[in-house]
């Protein structure tokens, strides 16, 4: 398995992202789905997944966080971090993902497209108190499972919408939706207006719901 950068960062890998999601969804009160979306599009999880010490190591969890959102929205007034002795399941869920996604080499665009973060904040129950080997076991099966369904119906799930949902939401004809994800409509083939109504509403790029964007 290659590694994008050393074992010696992990330990603070898992800290800066177990504290950056505790802070953004209990302190800052944002959806877990909305944040990762926004850990994507402002580029700091592919800085961070490549190891970039600056994000790793030159900052705190609670700063990433802060740095993510004003990125997102501007000069914003944040609230102050609450810190308690208790581990939260969002701040559990950072520090296994970390080593999920160290342990795997894989983007965080592909995991969180495959198993949206509040889905492995619903993992804390089952593991939280088990080795770190049994989460990433059922982050495999979880990943391999989604392998065959389009990246459209991928990513609207991320996000926690409904077909319908979405179909409100972008104004996009919720049976065109359907047949996208179903791959009965080719969705590279589809209106450049539609494709950048879907890709606004679910915050990724038009390249996100391609399933051949080289071709």
């Amino acid at each position: 398995m290659t590694h994008a950068y050393s074992e010696s960062y992990l330990n603070n890998a898992k800290d800066r992202l177990s504290s950056f999601f505790d802070y953004a969804i209990n302190d800052c009160s944002m959806k877990p789905d909305w944040i990762t979306a926004l850990f994507l599009n402002t580029g700091f999880a592919e800085q961070f997944e490549r190891g970039n010490p600056a994000y790793l190591a030159g900052m705190s969890g609670v700063e990433l966080a802060c740095a993510v959102i004003r990125k997102a929205y501007g000069q914003k007034e944040l609230p102050q971090p609450t810190f308690t002795e208790d581990c939260s399941p969002e701040y559990w869920a950072g520090w296994a993902l970390a080593e999920y996604q160290w342990y795997t080499g894989r983007r965080f665009r592909d995991i969180f497209e495959r198993i949206p973060l509040s889905q492995i904040i619903e993992m804390y129950s089952v593991f939280h108190e088990i080795d770190i080997t049994n989460f990433i076991d059922a982050m495999e099966a979880h990943y391999n499972a989604a392998e065959g369904e389009s990246k459209l119906k991928r990513i609207r799930e991320s996000r926690g919408l409904s077909q319908s949902g979405l179909a409100e939401l972008s104004g996009v004809n919720l049976r065109n939706i359907q047949m996208y994800e179903q791959r009965g409509n080719d969705i590279d083939k589809a209106q450049a207006k539609i494709l950048y109504k879907l890709s606004r509403v679910l915050g990724c790029s038009i390249e996100d719901l391609l399933e051949n964007p080289t071709m």
